[in-house]
C-alpha cells in the first residue's frame, strides 16, 4: 500500500507475527516508489525540472490492529528524481521505524503524452530503532498510453529484505482510467515478498497540485487467511525554483 475474516479457530489459523508483519509491509508499501503513492505498482513517468512533491498515507490491517503512516518527499534534480522515505509500522505494542533514499531516473519517454515510458528506480531502507539493519528495492517501471484517459503500468524487480539481505523477485501490473481530470480509478496486482497483492481505488485531485488517494486491498500472508485493508493518501505537488 484491512480486517481478517476468520470467525473459526481464529488462533489456530492467524499466521505467527513475523508473517503479519510481512503481510503489512506489502500492503502498506513500505518500500513503495514515490510516484505511485500508495499503490504498489508505480509508473514510469517523474517530477518535471524544478518541481517538488511530498506523499503521506495512513494504512490499516487486521484485527490487532496493524497500522502504517509514510511519509515521502522527492524533488526532480537534474535528470532524475531523488526522494527519501519514512515508515512507521505498529502491531501489538511493537513499533518499527524505517527510512531510507530513493532515486528515479525516467530513460524514456519523458513527454507526459508519450505513448510508452520507462524508468528505473533505486531505494535503500535502514531499520531506525534497531541498528541500522538495511535492504532495499530495484525496479524498472513500464507506463504504456493506449488512449489519453488509460494507462497501463508495469514493474518488474527484486527486493532485498531488511536485515538478512534475502532476495525475492518483485513484480505487478495496474490500470489506470481518468474518469475526467479531477478523478482516476487503478486497478491492480502486484507480487512481492513471495505473496500477492490486489488493489483497486482511486486518486481525486483537489487541485491541479493535490491530490487525496483511497484504496482498498487484499493480501493472503504465507500459511494464514486472506487479509484485507484500506489505505488513504495525500500528494502535494509545488515549484521549489
Amino acid at each position: 500500500m484491512l480486517a481478517m475474516k476468520n470467525n473459526r479457530h481464529r488462533t489456530t489459523h492467524r499466521p505467527p507475527r513475523s508473517g503479519w508483519l510481512l503481510a503489512t509491509c506489502c500492503a502498506l508499501a513500505s518500500l513503495g516508489a514515490q510516484a505511485a503513492g500508495h499503490f504498489d505498482v508505480d509508473d514510469a513517468g517523474t517530477l518535471d525540472p524544478g518541481q517538488c512533491q511530498y506523499e503521506t498515507w495512513w494504512g490499516r490491517t487486521g484485527t490487532e490492529p496493524v497500522t502504517g503512516f509514510h511519509l515521502g518527499p522527492a524533488c526532480r534534480v537534474g535528470p532524475v528524481e531523488l526522494g527519501l522515505n519514512l515508515d512507521r509500522l505498529s502491531v501489538g505494542g511493537v513499533h518499527s521505524v524505517t527510512g531510507g533514499p530513493q532515486i528515479k531516473w525516467n530513460f524514456f519517454g519523458q513527454a507526459a503524452d508519450a505513448p510508452f515510458s520507462a524508468a528505473l528506480s533505486v531505494s535503500t531502507v535502514s531499520d531506525l530503532r534497531r541498528g541500522g539493519r538495511m535492504g532495499g528495492q530495484f525496479v524498472v517501471p513500464l507506463t504504456w498510453r493506449p488512449a489519453a484517459s488509460l494507462q497501463v503500468h508495469g514493474n518488474i524487480g527484486t527486493d532485498w529484505a531488511l536485515g538478512t539481505g534475502v532476495r525475492t523477485p518483485r513484480g505487478g501490473l495496474a490500470v489506470e482510467w481518468a474518469i475526467d481530470d479531477a478523478v482516476s480509478l487503478i486497478a491492480e496486482r502486484n507480487r512481492a515478498a513471495g505473496l500477492w497483492t490486489s488493489r483497486i481505488g482511486g486518486r481525486f485531485s483537489l487541485t491541479p497540485l493535490i491530490s487525496v488517494d483511497i484504496s482498498a486491498s487484499r493480501v493472503r500472508p504465507t500459511g494464514g487467511r486472506a487479509v484485507t485493508g484500506f489505505t488513504v493518501g495525500l500528494n502535494h505537488e509545488f515549484t521549489w525554483k
